[in-house]
């Protein structure tokens, strides 16, 4: 037993050396008990370049020296507006218009929400307060992100307030409609992750289609939660710079600083920042650690080492190879037919 309380890990196995790592370089991680692994998570899906990435290292050294703490707290700090400036610049200047940092997919999704209803107070429509996300989603585990999940792990024991959340199922078009057609003047923004979840189910076009083509009907916020799909790992920079409608808020975390530093950004289109802008409205959301020079450095190193390496299409090509050697495997060794009888005398699990 040590000091530490690990997240999510039963207190049982607390402790326990084969789960506390040491070092990771490359692709591997050294646990305590001198046993080694193949980390075909990227670390918690974030680490996309490798742990010990040379050129991320160096840029949060250097200003750990020389800007050990520049925040944005009633302040701007310049690796900040030139971290926002190259996430910009992948996002699409275009559509995109500014970033307000964060600290992490959960917070991230806590400032979404009050951004959402705060601009539509701020244009007279302060009813418009319910936030809508999918069954089977995952948006972090801090209140406002908690609450916005859609999974059940365990929000009623802690008292999460689900108030003004509504969900619905992914990819159900009639479902969608339905709740619109009842509370559409209601909703301030729908949250939907382009890939749900564990990366197990994608939305499919038509369902993207309806929530543009529904977004544009009763004015709510399309916001895409591309915490764990951004930065490369869906084949493109974002899954959803391909949708019809291009969302008015993305969030991206974890591979924004290829896992070396705490950071998230809500990155803002024009339409957005324009309500704020036209009221002079100060958006009441701000963190100690948000926006810091060192996070902000690692941000703007982890895209120049992205573009460098050219990893979205190097992504792409190690996909294609993974699914051929998947193909192949199944190929030589198929799956038995499972027999009615067999069938029924299984286990129930």
């Amino acid at each position: 037993m040590t000091a530490l309380w690990p997240y999510l890990i039963p207190p049982s196995s607390h402790g326990d050396d084969s789960l506390c790592a040491v070092g990771a370089a490359g692709h591997r991680v050294t646990f305590a008990d001198g046993s080694t692994a193949l980390d075909a998570d990227s670390g918690l899906w974030n680490v996309n370049l490798g742990y010990g990435n040379p050129r991320i290292a160096e840029a949060i050294a250097e200003v750990a020296q020389h800007a050990s703490y520049l925040g944005a707290f009633r302040f701007e700090n310049s690796y900040a507006r030139r971290a926002a400036e190259d996430l910009l610049r992948v996002c699409g200047p275009e559509h995109y218009d500014r970033v307000l940092f964060s600290t992490g997919g959960g917070v991230a999704n806590d400032a979404v929400m009050k951004l959402a209803r705060i601009h539509h107070a701020v244009q007279g429509q302060p009813g418009r307060n319910l936030v809508v996300a999918l069954r089977g989603s995952f948006h972090g585990l801090t209140f406002g992100g908690f609450a916005l999940t859609g999974e059940d792990l365990g929000q009623r024991v802690y008292g999460v307030d689900q108030r003004l959340i509504r969900h619905v199922t992914p990819n159900d078009t009639a479902e969608l409609g339905r709740l619109m057609a009842a509370l559409g003047s209601q909703v301030a923004a729908v949250v939907v992750e382009p890939v749900l979840g564990t990366g197990t189910l994608p939305l499919d076009a038509s369902f993207v289609a309806e929530l543009g083509r529904l977004r544009d009907e009763h004015g709510f916020l399309l916001v895409a939660d591309e915490v764990a799909t951004g930065f490369g790992r869906t084949g493109s920079w974002f899954a959803s710079e391909s949708w019809p409608g291009l969302p008015d808020v993305l969030v991206t975390s974890k591979g924004l600083t290829n896992g070396a530093c705490p950071a998230a950004a809500l990155v803002m289109s024009h339409r957005v920042t324009r309500a704020l802008v036209e009221h002079d409205t100060m958006f009441a959301h701000a963190e100690t650690q948000g926006a810091t020079a060192l996070a902000c450095a690692a941000i703007s190193a982890t895209i120049s080492e992205m573009e460098r390496l050219d990893a979205v299409t190097a992504g792409r090509d190690v996909a294609a190879w993974l699914q051929q050697g998947l193909a192949e495997l199944v190929e030589r060794h198929p799956s038995p037919p499972t027999s009615p009888a067999s069938a029924a005398s299984a286990p129930c699990t």
